[in-house]
This record gives C-alpha cells, structure tokens and sequence, in this order.
C-alpha cells in the first residue's frame, strides 16, 4: 500500500543533515524526492567518516528513498534543468545561504513564475535577515546563540554545556517536513503554493520555550538570571549500573520510599505534598542517590515498578536497539543495499494504519537517475548526453574507497 504522500514530488536541493532528514522523512511517506546535487562529489555527507564500499552511514541514514540527479548549477543548463524539473514538481527545498538561489534565478519568485502551486521551503542557519543570516553555520553555533548550551548546564553560573547531538540540525528536519506537509494541505484548499522559511535558530528558541523559559514568559517579571533547578542529574549509580528514576508526584515519592524501605522518608515534613518536593529537590535527590548505590540495577527495576515509581535503565547504544521494548516498537529495521551491503537504520517513526511509510530503496550513488529523471521531464536522449558531455550533468560517479 503506498504511503500518506505518494504522488507528490519534491525537488530537494539540501545538503548535509537538516534539510537531507527533512525530504527524507517525505521520501519515506511516500513522496517522490529527487534529489540534486553537484557532480562534483554531490552532497558533502558521501564524503565523511563510517564509510563502506563508497557510501558513509551518514549519507545513507539521511537519504534513503530518493533519486539522485547529478547537476551543475553553473551552468545554464544545469539550471534550465532544474526549472523543468519544477514544472510538474509539489514542493522545492533548498539551504543555501540566504541570497544564493535568488542570484542563481532559482528564488521563490522565479520558480513561482513557472509553477504557481509550487511549496517552496528554504532553510537557513540563523535567519534570513539580521547580522548573523550571512554567517556560516554549524550546529555547535545555533547551540550557543540559541541558549541550548546554558539550559544544558543547569544555571547561567554553570559552565554552558553542548547537547552531544546535533539537535537543531534534526529538529529543524522534522520541522520542516511538517511545515511542508501543512502548506500543501493549505494548498488543496487555495490551490496556491506558498514560500516557507524556516532557521534552525528559530526551531531551536520555539522548541526551547515550551518547557525551559518559563523565567522570560511573564513581561516585566522576566528573571535576570537563570538558577538551577537542581544540580543533581536525574542519572543515578546503582551496584552496577545506572539508573533514571522519575519522582514527580508525592505518590511516587511514598511509592519510592517503600521500594527503598526508607518509612522516614514518608513522615519528613519536606516532602508531604508536590510542592514540597519541588522546593527541597537537592535534599530528595541526594537521599534517593545514597539508596540506589545498595543494590543492582536489576534488583531496583522490580522494586521500583512494583511500588509504581516510573524508572528505566540507563542504557548505551547498542544495548538501547536491542532492548525488548525497543524491538517491540520495530523502530530498528534491516535492509539490503545493492552497494553498501546489510544496513541497520531507524524506521518512519509515524505508523500510519491506513497508508504506511515504508523503506522502497536505499540512498542513491551521486547521479544515479540523472537519465530517469531528466528523461521523465521531457529531455530528450540526445539533450541528456550532449548535457553530460558538457559537463552540465553526470551519471553515478565512481565508487569511492573503503574508509575506516
């Protein structure tokens, strides 16, 4: 059965992980993703670390289920080549600096011109106007402008701290697919397409207010600094391991103090209702820390569940994909790919009852479809090799070699 969004096509022109997660997620609902890319290596992810038989783990893992055309954008055709690709396209995404595709004359206005009920999506790192939109931008640095860093740390006073993944990189990508999904519903009402900008430094602030600026809310009592709520981590070490418990409700705070046979802890007058745990937090979480290191991880796993105190295990990636829930879910899939052999990869995490996203191919060598799909657009077979004599399109490229 196809998936939510096929008949849909969309002309991607992203590169490395936001806007690549972003089409990916499309291409996974069903979207046909053709993606462009220079044939000058294509996109900079085929060239990073974790390599096999020429394809890296990143590139696969952000780029399954599409198309790859291989053309330059310095020349005339290449870019006429992209305009016809628009003419019967849904949606065009790009994250270029802001400005590039305007100068190239493939800007919202311009593409609008050819395609009026075109979905045109363009990401950026900070903004789009304003001091830093120029800058270049990696996700380190939207971390920091962004306060992530700060919120990590607990309190302004404590060293800022990176989030060791790239959040706003993947968050922007999972933003922008739903934006792109919301205006082409928009569309099917209006029948017009519209332009949606998107940055990573708004993704991140919007994501960040729901739950950690809470002190900036209330105009004209806003906090000068931010103090910690707690400088304990909700990580605890038990006899063996680790351990996350979560106590946010005075029933759970009796249910642990049971579990831990700590009575005492049901009578302090500290901890008598919600509000009382969130005033003297340290206090609770230094005597839940001094309990847990008594037995194993296991052993507080059964006691905890039974006394009703939410917990799990801490666990490391590899035990994490091969945890009994986490096979349950089916989230973790295995398909072949023709070059890159055997791959383990996340799934679609939205499971659609009626018209489920499903894996249909792997990510594509740099210029695997530049025939088929410029074919499919009209060119014909003598345009298509006169084009790749030119040097303004390619076929796949070479496989690279094997890298550690």
């Amino acid at each position: 059965m196809p998936g939510p969004l096929e008949g849909f096509k969309v002309i991607d022109l992203t590169t490395r992980v936001s806007g690549p997660l972003g089409t990916m997620i499309l291409a996974d609902q069903g979207a046909d993703v053709i993606k462009v890319e220079t044939p000058a290596g294509g996109d900079h992810t085929r060239q990073v670390a974790t390599r096999r038989n020429g394809f890296s783990a990143s590139f696969l893992n952000n780029n399954r289920n599409k198309r790859s055309v291989a053309l330059n954008l310095k020349t005339p055709e290449g870019l006429e080549a992209v305009k016809r690709l628009v003419r019967e396209a849904d949606v065009f995404i790009q994250n270029f600096r802001p400005g590039v595709t305007e100068r190239l004359g493939l800007g919202y206005e311009a593409l609008r011109a050819i395609n009026p009920g075109l979905v045109y999506a363009s990401i950026s790192g900070f903004g789009f106007d304003g001091p830093f939109a120029q800058r270049p931008v990696f996700d380190p640095l939207v971390q920091s402008l962004s306060g992530l860093t700060t919120v990590q740390a607990g309190s302004d006073e404590e060293r800022p701290r990176l989030v060791r993944t790239i959040l706003p990189d993947k968050l922007t990508g999972f933003t922008m697919a739903q934006a792109v999904c919301a205006a082409l519903l928009a569309r099917s009402r209006s029948g017009e397409g519209q332009h949606i900008r998107l940055s990573m430094l708004d993704t991140v602030i919007a994501f960040l207010w729901g739950s950690d600026m809470g002190g900036h809310t209330f105009v004209g009592d806003e906090m000068e600094q931010e103090v910690a709520q707690s400088w304990i981590d909700l990580i605890y070490e038990t006899q063996d391991g680790y351990i996350s418990v979560a106590v946010m409700r005075h029933k759970e705070w009796v249910g642990l103090a049971r579990a831990a046979e700590r009575p005492e802890w049901i009578e302090d007058p500290r901890f008598q209702d919600s509000e009382g745990l969130d005033h003297n937090k340290n206090a609770r979480l230094e005597l839940t820390q001094s309990v847990l290191r008594e037995r194993t991880t296991a052993d507080w796993i059964g006691r905890l569940e039974a006394a009703g105190v939410p917990c799990a295990p801490v666990l490391t990636r590899r035990e994490a994909i091969r945890h009994p829930q986490v096979q349950a879910n089916g989230i973790v899939v295995e398909n072949d790919h023709p070059e890159a052999g055997r791959l383990r990869q996340a799934g679609n995490p939205a499971d659609f009852s009626g018209t489920p996203a499903r894996h249909r191919f792997g990510a594509p060598p740099l210029g695997a479809h530049t025939r088929e799909v410029l074919g499919e657009a009209g060119f014909s077979a003598a345009e298509i090799e006169a084009m790749i004599a030119a040097g303004a399109a390619a076929e796949t490229a070479a496989k690279g070699e094997d890298a550690a």
